[in-house]
């Protein structure tokens, strides 16, 4: 199992970049609400049916998830807490962005685009879910066809080109068959752990 698109950058190029961010006094917080910040903007843009300018700026915003690791990790201020903020406000700015979609859709009577929007939003949360789950349960899941990168990179083209109805499709599908593989991937690494603990026990 593997993703569609790399989630990390090479340490060559992280490194020096983390270590320069950090001497500028930035805090990978500050980086992730401005990333937050910059979604919700999106999301105005969208509803106002700037296309165009909400999927660059959603894009834009997107990428300064790259950033906030990087500071964290080269100011030694890697934290429990920063990871879970972090993850709540991408959960934020990906529904802030499809929020304003929804917005302008319903504005315009575009009931099949709002009933997609809705279905890639739930796929979305759900394959978030099912990992912070798997790994609360103490099992590492990390394969996902279509995560968080890939759902901006297509949300985003859309927006862009004005193919909205193509990249709620693309979501809508993608995400919620992510769901499944995770789902599968989960139940064969539960399955071997319950089959390890009991061999364990028996011994």
């Amino acid at each position: 199992m593997f993703s569609l698109l790399p989630h990390t950058l090479p340490n060559r190029l992280t490194e020096p970049l983390g270590r320069g961010l950090a001497s500028t006094g930035v805090t990978p917080n500050m980086i992730t609400m401005a990333g937050l910040a910059g979604a919700i903007g999106a999301g105005v843009l969208v509803a106002r049916g700037q296309f165009l300018a909400g999927g660059i700026v959603m894009i834009v915003a997107a990428a300064l998830d790259l950033f906030d690791g990087m500071v964290a990790r080269a100011s030694g201020q890697v934290t429990l807490f920063g990871g879970i903020f972090d993850s709540l406000c991408d959960r934020l700015s990906e529904a802030a962005v499809l929020g304003g979609l929804v917005f302008r859709l319903a504005s315009q009577g575009k009931r099949e685009e709002v009933m997609l929007a809705f279905i890639a939003v739930v796929g979305s949360l759900l394959v978030s879910y099912l990992r912070a789950r798997a790994e609360a349960a103490g099992l590492q899941l990390r394969e996902g066809l279509f995560t968080r990168p890939e759902r901006v990179i297509v949300l985003g083209v859309g927006l862009i080109f004005d193919l909205v109805r193509i990249a709620l499709w693309i979501l809508a599908v993608a995400a919620n068959l992510t769901v499944l593989q995770r789902l599968w991937v989960v139940r064969g690494k539960a399955l071997a752990a319950e089959g390890k603990s009991s061999a364990g026990r028996n011994t």
